[in-house]
């Protein structure tokens, strides 16, 4: 199904067309700029109760800045670096309404208002930008301190309030020689707000004797000495001492040393079923996996094939002692090479795809499958690939523990997309035919080409050095009913003057 495209341009498509015909494709990138003003803040404490609304959480801020050489269309949010300070993996905001009183914006002076995930894992050293929808990014803000300082404390205050460690109790014997761990109070994990455990990216500080215990920040501490015990809730600049423990005193005696055994070794063979943990014996066990509680399991011993840190708390009647193994399976490990598991592999029909893998399993087998299907006769550890499908390839580790390592990927003949001409006609319907823009080939991945395309306002909506006909532009729906949109390209090969027209998306 097609339509013709439109035969004319509105007289507003068309003078954006004529800049785009006369102007550097430079114009559009390069005199774009944002400069952030200095944030009237010098941290982020979001999670408390709103200062002035009752019932509603604190999450509101804003940053100001100013820009130059944006179309009107063009929209900006708010960017968190990661906790350490950098922008390789930004974290979004939410864009909130502008605040009572927040100037309304210029077409160079511009105020957003956002939020902060309520998942931030907090950090001393986050800083702030802000990004265009057009791709252009601004330098970090500077917080509201003396000098030019961009690291900005941030944190989302999950957990208000007190809560409780050591299963309430406020005292503990630990049994001389050994250790007791001292965990924070999580009855009820399915009720997040019981328990600030119920909140992974919280951080803690510990205390022996009102003094820090360096380098401990998770949900639990071992203990091996005696003093009176607390943790506090760790929000950086936004702590609040409330938000703290009671205080458990610990004390040595004599007694036993708790220690946890496996029935089948460290690491076991999975594949053969359970391993039976055994906690040294005592009046009480309380066991864990990886700092969490396993549920109803306070027998002296327990049964898993899953791997983790294992612990299990024994009350011997005079102290407790805390037993631990860090459980681990037999693993073998194995590559592929010759194709690309994340992605298509094209060939042309015909042409052989040569697939090798590589392991360290003892005596191993190889199994090879083409759409689930065993292929006959295809048991060495590589294979000839001449026909398109899925497939997959298992490697057995056959002596000793069974370990089974697989891959999947996929194949498909390519498709011959050498046009002779720059494709100005493209009909997105999803009928496979012309769905995506194709160029020839000289323009392609490889030939360190740039393109860009923009719609009719000049907002760049795509742009890549790499372009690919077989995963081309648009790579996302467009929608569009009652007229046919109009988008330009500019492509400029290395070395070479740029070649512009123009795209129309017909149904």
């Amino acid at each position: 199904m097609s339509s013709k495209a439109p035969s004319f341009f509105s007289s507003d498509i068309f003078l954006n067309f004529l800049m785009l015909l006369i102007l550097p494709s430079a114009f559009f990138v390069y005199s774009q700029t944002i400069n952030p003003i200095k944030l009237p803040f010098d941290r982020i404490c979001a999670g408390g109760p709103h200062p002035s609304i009752a019932g509603q959480v604190f999450n509101e801020y804003q940053a100001s800045f100013k820009v130059s050489g944006f179309d009107p269309s063009v929209s900006f949010v708010v960017e968190l670096s990661d906790p350490s300070g950098s922008f390789t993996t930004p974290i979004a905001t939410t864009a909130l309404p502008p605040l009572a009183g927040t100037p309304p914006d210029t077409a160079t002076d511009k105020t957003l208002t956002f939020a902060v995930p309520t998942n931030l894992v907090g950090s001393n050293t986050y800083q702030l930008r802000v990004k265009s929808s057009s791709g252009v990014v601004s330098s970090s803000f500077n917080i509201n301190v003396p000098g030019s300082d961009k690291n900005l404390p941030a944190y989302f205050k999950a957990y208000n309030g007190s809560f409780f460690i050591n299963d309430k109790k406020n005292a503990v014997s630990y049994c001389n020689g050994g250790s007791v761990t001292l965990t924070i109070y999580n009855p009820t994990p399915s009720t997040p707000e019981s328990s600030p455990a119920n909140y992974p990216q919280l951080k803690y500080k510990w205390y022996q004797n009102d003094q820090l215990v360096q380098n401990q920040s998770g949900n639990s501490l071992v203990v091996s000495s005696e003093g009176v015990y607390y943790a506090e809730l760790d929000y950086g600049s936004c702590s609040d001492v409330n938000f703290s423990s009671q205080r458990v005193t610990v004390t040595g005696v004599t007694g036993s040393v708790a220690s946890i055994s496996s029935s089948s070794g460290n690491p076991f063979c999975a594949s053969s079923g359970n391993s039976t943990l055994t906690a040294t014996s005592g009046n009480t066990y309380v066991w864990k996996k990886n700092n969490v509680i396993i549920a109803g399991a306070t027998a002296q011993t327990y049964d898993t094939n899953l791997p983790g840190n294992y612990t299990c708390d024994v009350d011997f009647g005079g102290c407790k002692s805390t037993g631990s193994i860090d459980l681990k399976v037999f693993e073998i490990n194995s590559t592929i090479s010759g194709v690309d598991v994340d992605k298509v592999n094209r060939i042309a029909e015909g042409e052989k795809l040569s697939v090798t893998t590589t392991t360290n399993a003892v005596s191993p087998s190889y199994q090879w499958l083409l759409n689930d299907v065993i292929i006959p006769g295809e048991t060495k550890s590589s294979l000839d690939v001449t026909a398109q499908g899925k497939y997959k390839g298992i490697i057995t580790q056959t002596s000793g523990c069974q370990i089974k390592n697989e891959f999947l990927f996929e194949v498909s003949y390519q498709t011959n997309y050498n046009v002779s001409q720059i494709s100005n006609i493209v009909t997105p319907n999803n009928d496979g035919i012309n769905d995506t823009w194709i160029i020839p080939d000289q323009y392609i991945s490889g030939t360190n080409t740039q393109v860009m395309i923009l719609n009719s306002s000049g907002k760049i909506v795509f742009q890549t050095d790499n372009y690919d006909n077989y995963n081309g532009w648009p790579q996302t729906p467009i929608e569009f009913s009652n007229f046919n949109p109009v988008y330009y390209y500019i492509i400029t090969p290395s070395g070479q003057s740029a070649k512009k027209g123009s795209i129309t998306l017909v149904k």
